[in-house]
């Protein structure tokens, strides 16, 4: 059997309701959508939330508070059995990152405990947890923890000044 010979069980498949044949079809004149308005025309759909020019409920409800979201750290995982298979004995951002280990952009690298590690290696990250920390010693490596590097302030717009007429 091939891929060209599959076919649905026979009863599985529904012929499509064909719109606007013909008044008698079922679904002719109007094919369904009524008797003229936004709705019956071509392109006549309205945005998400639009209540009709009355004030949209995302728009009536208050917004208050403050969101720590953009402060946050966020660390790159990395599992203490992912580095078990890694060639180099010395381990730190810049070897996960060659290793593939870590992608993308993050605040530093955090050591989590699952997986076995039965080789000796030393370890620089930013953060690590308790049962990875537990597993590295045991195995005989060391631990260094990096401090993490600051992040940048998001830039403000430049503000126009005004020179004084002399």
């Amino acid at each position: 059997m091939r891929l060209h010979d599959l076919k649905p069980r026979p009863g599985a498949t529904h012929r499509v309701k064909r719109l606007g044949s013909g008044e008698s079809s079922g679904k002719g004149k109007t094919s369904g959508k009524g008797h003229k308005g936004q709705k019956a025309r071509s392109g006549g759909s309205i945005r998400l939330g639009f209540e009709g020019g009355q004030m949209p409920l995302i728009r009536r409800i208050p917004k208050r508070g403050f969101n720590n979201k953009d402060f946050a750290t966020v660390y790159a995982p990395v599992n203490v059995g992912d580095l078990q298979d890694l060639k180099v004995t010395e381990i730190d951002e810049k070897a996960l990152r060659a290793a593939g280990l870590v992608n993308g952009n993050w605040d530093g690298v955090k050591i989590l405990g699952t997986g076995e590690l039965t080789k000796k290696v030393s370890v620089k990250v930013t953060a690590i947890s308790e049962s990875a920390k537990k597993k590295i010693e045991a195995a005989g490596g060391t631990i260094e923890l990096v401090a993490k590097a600051q992040k940048a302030p998001k830039a403000k717009a430049p503000q126009a000044t005004k020179a004084k007429a002399a």
